[in-house]
């Protein structure tokens, strides 16, 4: 059962990078909730902390202080394998340069996630097609990324996101390296998604895509800041 009815809560969050001569607070005391079926959206300058936490938030890294809970796990406290395992099984990732494996096709791409889970093989494929049917990419499954444009490229990403049915979605500048109309109907995708249950975080900077969400903060100097409830 989730904390007090979220999925992801944090509470007094810091991340300090320390590189022997100087220190960088990257996060200042981070409280923030997230609960199941939200679209919540990230917004802030260059440099105000999105990056970091949302590694926090992926379990990529680990604060310096305060807690993270993950449903109903206390997150910041857990070993490398047993984070390992929480991105692999409840986070599905979307990055804004894809992040595709160049000698896998599409179809290989989408199901790594489960081959990681060890998923039988008839299962696998049977997954990484419906995944591939939901943004539209069912042609496509032969295909290696270098034949695919980077709107493509950016569905196949959704794809292997959503191929293990995680219980977060997080997209870190989803659209950053497409073009408008690439950028739109990505956003459909993930609008379509969350209209259908699935709980998005998703980093911006472009004004035109804060909207979709329910729920909108902006980070200032790692300082969590004007929160806006749709």
């Amino acid at each position: 059962m989730s904390r007090n009815g979220s999925i992801i809560s944090l509470e007094g969050v810091r991340k300090v990078y320390d590189s022997g001569k100087i220190k960088v607070e990257a996060l200042r005391g981070i409280d923030l909730e997230v609960r199941r079926g939200e679209f919540m959206t990230l917004a802030g300058p260059s440099g105000s902390g999105k990056s970091t936490l949302m590694n926090i938030l992926g379990c990529l890294d680990v604060p310096s202080e305060g807690t993270y809970h993950f449903e109903s796990e206390r997150v910041d406290r857990l070993s490398l394998n047993r984070l390992a395992e929480i991105r692999n099984r409840s986070i599905g990732f979307v990055f804004q340069n894809f992040n595709l494996i160049g000698d896998l096709t599409v179809i290989e791409n989408v199901a790594l996630p489960l081959r990681y889970r060890r998923v039988g093989g008839s299962q696998v494929r049977k997954l990484a097609c419906e995944a591939l049917e939901k943004v539209g990419m069912s042609h496509r499954t032969k295909h290696y990324p270098a034949q695919l444009s980077g709107g493509q490229q950016q569905r196949v990403a959704v794809a292997r996101a959503i191929v293990g049915n995680p219980t977060v979605i997080l997209a870190d500048e989803p659209t950053g390296n497409l073009d408008s109309q690439n950028s739109l109907a990505v956003m459909e995708i993930l609008k379509d998604l969350h209209r259908n249950g699935s709980t998005i975080c998703m980093v911006t900077h472009d004004p035109r895509y804060v909207g979709y969400a329910d729920v909108r903060f902006e980070l200032l100097d790692g300082r969590l800041g004007s929160t806006d409830q749709a």
